[in-house]
């Protein structure tokens, strides 16, 4: 009996802490833009959003590009490539749903919401509860990113599954990526 409710009160935390909160709100999910920002349609406009918590390799040659490929002491075709496996990755994850949710950090909410270039930041959720930042970071397709504050729940919920993929040496931390 002991066990039975043991079992019970994981299963609850666990449905607590892995999905949305109630304040989410739905809306009709457009492209795929990279591993970390899609675009939706919100309020009747093409906009995008970054997925708070994770940054991906640029699928691009870009200044950012040459950069990560500094940072990382790799060559830029590498970070490219990546960033096209992380791209592709996240439309594997987000493929056949038409919608998606966001989950807003109050901690952004300073700046509406949003980053420099004007994109949501935001949890972003599937129609039936999965968490895409954290499965990026699981499926070891992206870097933890804490630039912008994140809700403590969130950030314990991001770091655990950062260190997982970290310590499993897969996908972009197997060593010849590094």
């Amino acid at each position: 009996m002991i066990k039975l409710k043991r079992i019970f009160f994981l299963v609850i935390i666990s449905l607590i802490v892995s999905f949305p909160s109630f304040s989410q709100e739905c809306y009709k999910l457009l492209y795929i833009i990279d591993g970390d920002t899609i675009k939706i349609l919100y309020h009747g406009k093409k906009t995008s959003v970054r997925l708070l918590g994770i940054d991906t390799p640029e699928s691009r040659k870009n200044r950012r590009a040459y950069y990560q490929a500094r940072k990382n002491q790799q060559d830029v075709e590498t970070i490219v490539y990546l960033g096209k496996q992380a791209k592709r990755h996240l439309k594997e994850l987000l493929a056949g749903y038409k919608q998606v949710c966001l989950v807003y950090d109050q901690n952004s909410a300073y700046h509406s919401h949003r980053d420099r270039y004007g994109r949501i930041l935001a949890y972003v959720y599937t129609s039936d509860g999965k968490f895409i930042n954290k499965l990026m970071l699981e499926d070891v397709y992206a870097y933890l990113l804490t630039r912008y504050p994140l809700k403590p729940k969130y950030e314990t919920v991001l770091s655990k599954a950062f260190r997982t993929a970290v310590e499993n040496s897969r996908g972009l931390w197997k060593s010849e990526h590094r």
